[in-house]
C-alpha cells in the first residue's frame, strides 16, 4: 500500500511538470510567432516610409500579410494610437475615448523624433498581440508585442497625428 501512494504522487508530479514544459513550450512557440510577424510589418511600413491607407499601401500590404498568415487575435489600443478592426478594409481607426474599449488586431502609432535640423521626422511603433493557450485549457491570456521603426524622414502617412515619447 505504502508503494501505491508513493507511485501514485511521483505520476502526478511527472504529470504537473509535463504541464509545465507544454505551457512554456507552448508559449514561446507563440512569441517567437508573433515577434516574427511584428518585424515583418515594421519592415513593410520601413519600406514604404510610413503608413498610407488605400489599396496600394502599406496598411493594404499589412493585412494581406496578416491574413495570408491566418493572424486572428486582437487587443485593446491606447487613445492616441490607430487600430485596425477590419483587416478586409485598407484605413487605420483613429483610438479615442468612445471606441477604446474595442478589440484591433493592431495598433500603429507615430512617434515625432524630430531635431532642429530634421524637422519632418518621425518613427512608428506597432504593436501586434497574441495569445498563451494550451491544448486542452485553451486560450488563457493575450499578450502584446511592440517595436519601433527606423528614424524617418519626411515619412509618408494620411495625417496622423504624431505623439510625444
Amino acid at each position: 500500500m505504502r508503494q501505491t501512494v508513493g507511485t501514485t504522487w511521483v505520476l502526478q508530479l511527472v504529470i504537473v511538470f509535463m504541464l509545465i514544459f507544454v505551457a512554456f513550450l507552448a508559449l514561446s512557440i507563440n512569441y517567437t510567432k508573433a515577434f516574427q510577424m511584428k518585424n515583418e510589418l515594421l519592415g513593410m511600413i520601413e519600406k514604404y516610409e510610413g503608413v498610407t491607407n488605400g489599396d496600394n499601401g502599406s496598411i493594404s500590404l499589412i493585412n494581406n500579410y496578416l491574413r495570408f498568415n491566418n493572424y486572428t487575435t486582437n487587443g485593446g489600443c491606447q487613445i492616441g494610437e490607430y487600430g485596425v478592426r477590419n483587416l478586409n478594409e485598407n484605413t487605420l481607426t483613429p483610438i479615442t475615448q468612445s471606441n477604446q474599449n474595442q478589440n484591433y488586431y493592431y495598433c500603429v502609432s507615430k512617434i515625432d523624433a524630430s531635431t532642429e535640423t530634421l524637422n519632418q521626422r518621425a518613427r512608428y511603433r506597432i504593436r501586434i498581440f497574441f495569445k498563451f493557450g494550451l491544448p486542452v485549457i485553451g486560450d488563457i491570456f493575450t499578450f502584446s508585442v511592440e517595436g519601433t521603426t527606423i528614424n524617418l524622414n519626411r515619412p509618408f502617412d494620411d495625417n496622423m497625428t504624431p505623439i510625444e515619447e
